[in-house]
This record gives C-alpha cells, sequence and structure tokens, in this order.
C-alpha cells in the first residue's frame, strides 16, 4: 500500500478505538510515542476512546493509571468488555440475580451499576478475567454452569501481554470451565464481538465507518474492526507478530509498528 493510499484510509477516520495492553502501554510502562500519537490526533481534529477486553479492573481504575501516565482526561472514558456484559445482563435479565467470576474492583462497578449479585442459586452466571481466581471458586463456576445457568464471558482473549511477557486470561479460564462442564459461553460480549461495539457507539456517538479499532491482537482488536465495518489497524508492540497476519484469517486494513507510526498519515 502506498503513502497516500494509507493516507486515504485514514481519513475519514474520526475516532480511534485504542486498544490498552500491549498497544498503549505493557504493564505500567507506555510504549514510546503513545502521547505523541494523542496529541497528533487533536491536531488534526480527531478524538479516541480507550477500548479494552480486560475486566480484571474497574473503568475508574484505568482512568486512574492513564492519568498517572499524563494523558489528558478527554480520553479517560474507558470502555471495557465489563461495562459491555453488564448492560447485557441488565437488559436480558431485569430482576435477575448474578454469580460473578470476577475481581472485587469490577464486582463494585457492576453493582454500581445495577447488576445485583449473588454467591447462591443464581439466574446466570457472568465469567470475567479474575485475578483472585482460586480453586473453590473454579468449582462454584462449574457447578453453576453445569446445572444449566445461563453463561455469559466478558471477553475471549486467551492471554494478557505485561512487561515481562504473558499471563493466562479469560480464554483460559474458559478453556477450563468448558473441560470440566462440556459448555462452551452462550455468549461473549468483548472484543471481537456485537456487544462492546454497540457500546462504543453508544458512548462516542460516531458511525461504524468513521472508527478504525486499533489494537495488537488480530483475533479480538483487528477483527472487531473488519469484522464490524471499522477500519482494522493492527499494531506489532504487543501480541501479533507479521508471522502471525500471515497465517491468519483476519487481515488488518494498515498495519503500523506502533502507534506512533500513524502519526506521519494524519
Amino acid at each position: 500500500m502506498t503513502e497516500a493510499e494509507i493516507r486515504a484510509r485514514l481519513a475519514g477516520v474520526r475516532c480511534f478505538l485504542l486498544d490498552m495492553d500491549g498497544t498503549f502501554y505493557l504493564g505500567d510502562k507506555l510504549i514510546e510515542g503513545s502521547l505523541d500519537f494523542l496529541a497528533a490526533l487533536e491536531r488534526t481534529g480527531r478524538t479516541a476512546r480507550f477500548l479494552t477486553n480486560n475486566s480484571s479492573k474497574s473503568a475508574s481504575v484505568y482512568a486512574d493509571k492513564l492519568e498517572r501516565m499524563n494523558v489528558d482526561a478527554r480520553y479517560r472514558d474507558v470502555i471495557t468488555s465489563g461495562h459491555a456484559a453488564a448492560h447485557y445482563c441488565l437488559k436480558t435479565y431485569p430482576g435477575g440475580k448474578c454469580y460473578l467470576l470476577g475481581n472485587p474492583m469490577l464486582a463494585a462497578e457492576l453493582t454500581a451499576m445495577g447488576l445485583e449479585l449473588t454467591e447462591d442459586d443464581p439466574d446466570y452466571v457472568l465469567v470475567a478475567f479474575d485475578t483472585t481466581l482460586d480453586y473453590a471458586k473454579m468449582c462454584k463456576v462449574c457447578d453453576f454452569i453445569r446445572e444449566g445457568k445461563p453463561y455469559i464471558a466478558t471477553h475471549p482473549d486467551y492471554n494478557c501481554p505485561t512487561e515481562t511477557g504473558f499471563i493466562p486470561d479469560m480464554g483460559a479460564i474458559m478453556a477450563f470451565i468448558e473441560a470440566s462442564t462440556g459448555r462452551k459461553a452462550d455468549i461473549i460480549l468483548g472484543k471481537p464481538h456485537k456487544g462492546i461495539v454497540e457500546e462504543a457507539l453508544a458512548r462516542t456517538g460516531f458511525k461504524l465507518e468513521e472508527m478504525a479499532m486499533v489494537g495488537d491482537r488480530l483475533y479480538t482488536d483487528v477483527a472487531t474492526g473488519v469484522n464490524h465495518g471499522m477500519t482494522g489497524i493492527l499494531v506489532l508492540s504487543g501480541e501479533a507478530t507479521m508471522d502471525d497476519v500471515a497465517v491468519s484469517d483476519v487481515k488488518p486494513d494498515l498495519i503500523f509498528g506502533r502507534l506512533s507510526d500513524m502519526i506521519p498519515y494524519l
């Protein structure tokens, strides 16, 4: 693709949905040029929202982290798979009780959004990225799912990138559950699925064709873009490599080394 073609592809993008882990930062370390990218968006009359599948934390925790990284307040309205899952559950099971496999900070956020959480006899089960996971929790969630309770999952990522490598993510938790119960999630709300796209549309007010999804994973970030009518952009600062692109069914519209490599084309 020529430089002119890249510029033309980005010309209509007014809002960039940015993945976080592996795209904007790794762990607690900013990826070089990330703040410069946001400044370039401002100069060219564009904007961005952070959109993450990682449901191990509440949106306020992510916003606080971005503030510590000197990200302007206008970009700290973080959209999470937890938000998408909560809105789905409130709409689908009004008045229902939820068993949540998730961290305490997520439980507090979902309760504030209106979900009623319970440890006993739930109407449905919501599985999130629980970094406080233990064997007793896994037994309990598998019991409920084995009983036939509706089973909702926040996102499908197998691994979460860190500064030192990868740690098991939701996909690994769901694989454990499936091995024990024989059930896959009834619905997944996070990238690349429709639920989080609907959340982004509602929160930003932009049309699909005015947005780009930018991230380091082909099967979640890029697929969200190309499967839902947005521009799908891969950055090579996290999980995916060019070797992965070569063998993947998901083909990015554009590929950059990192966010700041886009600046000359904005």
